[in-house]
């Protein structure tokens, strides 16, 4: 077992800086598209044999030094019992959003063995199969309720944010029923065998940092607490969440996930105790090979203070990347990262 990402996790010594890529397993690779081409998305993440091909296609293709879990972060949320589908072009749609207490308590905190065991299955098939630790997920409770909230994706969340301000109360308690399925959904991943954790807080950055601090950072808090006990490394990743850098840290995470809007030198010089991940622009994937390779040469150089480094983009791969530009990258990081 290449244990280097959970080493650099832990704050370990490492003979190099190790690297995954979020949405690694995805549209930008073909292997992905044939696989995808046979079944909807949700049946894909559904379909336990197949969650697996695909969470291996970029091990094989990319030699990155971890595996993340196919699935998507709003899989537990239709557990809860509210309608989900994939529409194309549009992504995610609730058709129904929580609009009120009725509303609300229409939903469950569910079992996720009886209603996500198909998450589970895949962490048991994947450990057998795997070289690499394998990072179990979830979405952060702000970013899941949002969904809920919106009916789906959103550019300006008005109605989430008018339910902070308008009935606080309300949105308290739908945070809290997220936040329960979450810990649990967590716990299962942990005893299925996954070997770190990220949760992703996609919608953080749209926050004040004092609506961060009351509304969201509590909840981050409250699951990373209830965690501990798995002894797993927990990543924390809050997107555009340069303003949000010292709050995140109160979080509990071991390892703070890191956009591209940042310099990783200067998020380094604010945190104190905590390993980082991250943090090239997707979009640099685009480079010529010799820039890619310089730019990725100045993300190690100014991340060489970290406690721990684990080089990733600062957020999902684009689907039109083409993918031997992110093997490149790959092997830019393992070659200028030897110690």
């Amino acid at each position: 077992m290449n244990d280097t990402f959970l080493k650099a996790c832990r704050g370990e010594k490492t003979d190099y800086t190790p690297i995954w890529i979020m949405r690694q397993a995805g549209r930008y690779l073909p292997e992905y598209q044939k696989v995808r081409g046979k079944v909807t998305f949700l049946e894909l993440c559904k379909t336990p044999e197949l969650c697996v091909e695909v969470t291996l296609q970029p091990i094989d293709i990319l030699n990155v030094d971890a595996a993340i879990l196919f699935s998507d972060i709003l899989i537990p949320l239709e557990a809860m019992g509210t309608p989900l589908e994939f529409h194309e072009g549009r992504g995610p749609v609730f058709p129904e959003p929580i609009k009120n207490q009725a509303d609300l308590d229409k939903l469950r905190v569910p079992d996720p063995h009886e209603h996500t065991g198909f998450v589970m299955d895949t962490i048991g098939l994947l450990r057998k199969e795997l070289n690499v630790p394998l990072i179990g997920f979830s979405g952060a409770p702000f970013t899941c309720a949002t969904y809920m909230i919106e009916g789906g994706s959103s550019k300006v969340f008005w109605e989430t944010k008018k339910m902070m301000f308008t009935n606080p109360e309300l949105f308290h308690n739908i945070m809290r029923k997220i936040t329960d399925t979450t810990t649990l959904y967590l716990k299962a991943q942990a005893k299925a065998g996954a070997q770190a954790l990220q949760i992703f807080d996609s919608w953080a950055g749209v926050l004040a940092p004092c609506d961060f601090e009351a509304f969201a950072l509590p909840y981050v808090q409250e699951i990373i607490r209830d965690l501990q006990d798995t002894g797993l490394p927990i990543i924390y990743f809050a997107n555009n969440g340069a303003t949000l850098l010292e709050l995140s840290e109160s979080s509990g995470a071991n390892v703070l996930g890191l956009d591209w809007r940042i310099n990783i030198g200067d998020a380094i010089k604010r945190l104190g105790n905590v390993a980082v991940q991250g943090n090239l622009d997707p979009f640099s994937l685009l480079l010529p090979k010799d820039e890619l390779k310089k730019r990725i040469g100045r993300i190690l150089d100014d991340a060489k203070d970290a406690k721990g480094h684990i080089f990733n983009l600062g957020h999902g791969i684009h689907q039109f990347t083409p993918p031997e530009q992110a093997k490149a990258a790959v092997e830019f990081v393992h070659e200028l990262s030897q110690k």
